[in-house]
């Protein structure tokens, strides 16, 4: 459902639509289809999804901001369904986005499959953080954030261990197969520090420049982790929106 979720939202997306209209159509969908929105309400989180324009980082609010040419725009959606939930995140490019913001969606989204390459049995939680931290920040010099972390998800929404972006190889808990892990790069183009709005909720990037995020649900294996949320339907519905920028759609073949 999560995946489904994001596939329309997919298909939805265009320049002059509002932000708050994504996470309208977005509840609707999840509810027409038995799930409810992990989100919604969480710690006060008013709404179903948490939408990030540009330099927002995470937990961005819908709201009355119209989409526009150029824009990179993550979506982060949980749905709560049978018992569990699952969480999952995609960044869009909406339109002639700069080819630096486009290098850095490609990269952030390279870095989650290498992060899942690590959730192996018996590897340690900073095989992933360093898979990640290695292949953005070492290899392209992208910020890394340090405040906001992946995570274990199953039955509650935030579970242990703490999944982080950055970290040395052989550091922190074992991982066990079966275990379910929220595996998120957060990548800023710039520097790595990030501030939070007012509201308590939207982190920005300090210095303004664009960030990416791209999530999936991953369950720990031997040999590797196995991605439980699906960007495949996402990915054929980017490509078929003319409004939006495909030319990531094949990161996952390619690293797979």
């Amino acid at each position: 459902m999560v995946s489904a979720t994001l596939t329309e939202v997919a298909k939805f997306l265009k320049p002059g639509i509002t932000t708050r209209s994504v996470d309208t159509m977005a509840e609707a969908f999840i509810r027409d289809n038995g799930g409810v929105p992990s989100f919604k309400n969480y710690n006060g989180f008013p709404a179903s999804l948490c939408i990030s324009v540009n330099e927002v980082v995470v937990h961005g609010f819908p709201s009355a901001y119209e989409l526009k040419d150029g824009d990179i725009i993550s979506v982060d959606c949980g749905v709560y369904m049978n018992g569990y939930h699952g969480d999952s995140a995609y960044t869009f490019a909406i339109g002639n986005v700069r080819e630096e913001a486009l290098q850095l969606l490609r990269v952030t989204k390279e870095a989650l499959y290498k992060g899942i390459a690590q959730a192996a049995a018996n590897n340690r939680v900073g095989d992933i953080s360093y898979a990640v931290e290695s292949h953005t920040w070492k290899r392209y010099g992208y910020g890394v954030v340090r405040e906001l972390v992946g995570h274990g998800v199953g039955k509650k929404l935030h579970e242990d261990p703490q999944v982080p972006n950055y970290g040395r190889r052989g550091d922190g808990k074992r991982l066990k197969e079966g275990m379910v892990l929220a595996i998120e790069p957060m990548i800023n183009l710039g520097k790595r520090e990030v501030y939070t709005l007012d509201d308590n909720w939207t982190v920005v990037t300090a210095d303004g420049l664009p960030s990416a995020h791209f999530e999936h649900t991953v369950q720990v294996r031997k040999g590797g982790g196995r991605p439980l949320s699906d960007f495949t339907p996402i990915e054929a519905a980017e490509r078929e929106n003319p409004e939006l920028n495909s030319s990531m759609y094949d990161v996952q073949a390619a690293l797979c």
